[in-house]
């Protein structure tokens, strides 16, 4: 009876190290909380490496979902997209990179982006030794960097649009918050321009820092006293963290019959 015990434990970890080993490749993403700008183009980040590390994709699978919605986003596979089943919400709007998929890029261009296209997506790729999925959650608002000149008293930041009304800080470069006013002016439902003004005295040689953010997204721009652009950026809410879901212990049989 012992002896069967371990006759049986012994198959059992065999089983475990075969499934195991055969899916040894990955799918992820750096950007899993991407911010969408309402009208312009957003790319989902989705990156995979097979068991070999070949670079062949002949025998890639992709596809793209969106929770919650019928269809598909996007399909790839026998060296072509297969749209037969798409949403008609991403029609004619959504590709991948073609050239780029031998070299395990399955990232998608979304172009322009819809409030309604917000959600979680799921990029799946399926290949020799790898059959894994990745989640992405497409954020999308409106948001513009500022054109900061210099006026009689100071110095004034025009951004044309932003989603809802944003906070607006500046600072000079000990991080020191400064005094200012701030307006809104109504573009379109929900959609304002942002006109603020920082007062003087300012000193020409030292540099200012202007913040425009709402809850996804900071638009920094640093500028001298005189109105002279130092530097201007975005910064999101975003976690940088990878963020792979692997299904492993997938048997090649098996993902070739899921892929296929």
């Amino acid at each position: 009876m012992i002896v069967l015990i371990f006759v049986f434990a012994g198959f059992i970890i065999l089983l475990l190290a075969i499934a195991f080993s055969v899916s040894q490749g990955t799918v992820e993403t750096t950007t899993p909380f991407p911010v969408g700008n309402l009208g312009q183009d957003v790319v989902l980040e989705c990156k995979f490496r097979t068991k070999t590390g070949g670079d062949s994709s002949k025998d890639v699978f992709i596809s793209w979902k969106k929770d919650g919605l019928s269809g598909l986003v996007y399909q790839y596979k026998n060296n072509a997209a297969q749209l037969q089943e798409q949403n008609s919400q991403f029609q004619n709007r959504v590709q991948l990179f073609p050239d780029a998929i031998s070299g395990g890029n399955a990232s998608l261009v979304l172009r322009s982006v819809r409030m309604e296209d917000a959600g979680v997506y799921r990029c799946t790729v399926g290949a020799p030794g790898v059959l894994s999925s990745v989640s992405i959650d497409l954020r999308v608002t409106v948001y513009s960097a500022p054109t900061i000149s210099k006026s009689a008293n100071g110095l004034k930041a025009v951004a044309p649009k932003w989603y809802f009304k944003p906070t607006v800080t500046w600072s000079d470069q000990t991080g020191t918050l400064l005094n200012s006013s701030t307006q809104f002016n109504n573009v379109s439902e929900g959609i304002v321009q942002v006109v603020s003004n920082l007062t003087g005295p300012l000193m020409s040689t030292l540099t200012y820092t202007c913040i425009i953010q709402n809850s996804l997204i900071q638009s920094v721009s640093a500028v001298t006293g005189d109105g002279e652009l130092r530097s201007s950026y975005f910064l999101t809410s975003s976690s940088p963290a990878t963020l792979p879901l692997q299904l492993t212990g997938i048997s090649p049989l098996l993902l070739y019959m899921l892929a296929w």
